[in-house]
């Protein structure tokens, strides 16, 4: 392990929880994805804990069948803007779909987050999809997956454009002299490619960052590639920890390929947590949340990645019906595998159906046991830092007061933030404007 090499922590934001059911514990609050006062104290714990980013994720469309916990929620980059006011160091990961929103808003979005923030802004890039979200944007069908990567490499590529259009130094305010602006620093982007034309510059001036950080999930191969391309961080949900590594390992080699040097790369697996005075207490939580998912309820979570295909037309105690597995929908490759893979093994429809809803790896133990295995993950190489959410309520708020000493006693975690902003806390160079090299640039 390099010696200045520390543990990265995300926090993400759930409310009530991420499955279906987690919303129906005695001490869960339903109605958390709308209260402001719920996510502050959430983020100040967070914080407290030295946690280096906050996590928000989004969908763009609702059904009648929708899981819980994504049926009414904020939308991410107004709610961490409102954050921003009630934090100080922690980074403010907000979730944007570049299928749906157009270069020029993304890129004035991310920036005014990052200039009210001081310096905190990341961006999720996604992709979308599945068509109920092209129908709330006019669109009868989304573009396919490989396609949306084209796109999303495009979109990515013009709103960092758009972010460079000022350099530092562009805003001159000599009251004396009368000029308001240097000019000469101030960019046409002039961008004319496959999928969008944007003239620029932005209408906000360069970031504290220079450039907001971007976050990424991609798991297929195409989304490996942009993840190890272009993202500063990337989030999986492996079951195992060969799994991770063989993540770990394969996303590292792919960013060697496109000329990165693999460390500037954080590969984050993302985990649930529960601790324990005891082991015996850890894993009695891990089964408290568990027996709230319900038959019905984990098989309505499963149709979702089916086509909302019928499930009760189906014997839940015989074995997967394998004619589903051609029926899923385009977007969610990884899960379908999985559901695959237990299939080919012979589990039942309710045990697929289950282990689906719940089958997300877990740190639970004792705070000691929850730090050692933390610590074998992150010196293993099977990841860079850790997504934690809460197993159950207040998980939390235990984590930072008896696993967060622990780690930093080890010398695995930071003790204070470093610098002003996300890229300073990250331990990220700040990127210059590219038009800084190329003098002589079309001003405006």
């Amino acid at each position: 392990m390099a010696a200045n090499r520390l543990i990265t922590l995300g926090f993400i934001m759930e409310g009530p929880g991420r499955t279906w059911t987690d919303w129906r514990h005695p001490r869960a609050h339903p109605g958390a994805m709308t209260d402001f006062g719920y996510f502050r104290q959430q983020a100040q714990m967070a914080e407290l804990g030295k946690f280096h980013f906050l996590f928000l994720a989004d969908n763009v469309y609702i059904t009648e069948k929708t899981a819980p916990y994504s049926m009414s929620r904020f939308e991410p980059l107004t709610l961490m803007s409102a954050l921003a006011s009630v934090t100080r160091h922690i980074g403010l990961a907000a979730t944007l779909s570049s299928t749906y929103t157009e270069p020029f808003n993304a890129a004035r979005l991310f920036a005014s987050l990052d200039h009210l923030s001081g310096g905190r802004a990341a961006w999720n890039v996604v992709t979308s999809f599945t068509d109920d979200s092209a129908s709330n944007f006019s669109g009868a069908k989304l573009p396919p997956h490989d396609e949306r990567y084209r796109i999303a490499e495009e979109h990515l590529a013009t709103v960092k454009g758009l972010w460079d259009t000022w350099e530092d130094g562009t805003l001159v305010h000599d009251k004396a002299t009368g000029q308001f602006i240097d000019a000469d620093k101030l960019h046409r982007l002039d961008h004319h490619g496959e999928y969008y034309s944007v003239r620029g510059p932005l209408n906000i001036s360069r970031c504290p960052q220079g450039q907001p950080v971007i976050f990424q999930a991609g798991a297929s191969e195409t989304g490996r590639d942009f993840a190890a391309r272009f993202a500063d961080g990337i989030f999986s949900i492996p079951e195992s920890r060969p799994e991770a590594l063989a993540f770990y390992q394969d996303i590292k080699r792919r960013a060697v390929s496109f000329g990165r040097d693999p460390d500037d790369l954080r590969i984050m697996p993302s985990s649930p947590i529960y601790v324990g005075s005891t082991e015996a207490e850890a894993r009695a939580k891990v089964q408290e949340r568990a027996e709230l998912v319900d038959a019905k309820a984990a098989l309505s979570g499963l149709a979702k990645y089916f086509n909302q295909h019928d499930m009760t037309r189906y014997d839940p105690d015989e074995p997967f019906p394998l004619d589903l597995i051609d029926q899923h929908q385009e977007g969610y490759q990884t899960i379908v595998e999985r559901v695959r893979s237990m299939a080919k093994r012979g589990l039942t429809l309710k045990q697929v159906a289950q282990n689906i809803a719940s089958s997300r790896a877990s740190l639970f133990g004792t705070p000691e046991q929850i730090a050692d295995e933390m610590t074998q993950w992150f010196e293993g190489r099977c990841s860079d830092g850790f997504m934690i959410s809460n197993g159950l309520p207040g998980e939390l708020d235990i984590f930072v007061s008896h696993v967060v000493p622990i780690l930093q006693e080890r010398g695995l975690f930071h003790r204070e933030y470093e610098g002003t902003t996300l890229r300073d806390s990250l331990g990220l160079v700040r990127p210059r404007s590219r038009f800084e090299a190329q003098p002589g640039k079309e001003a405006t």
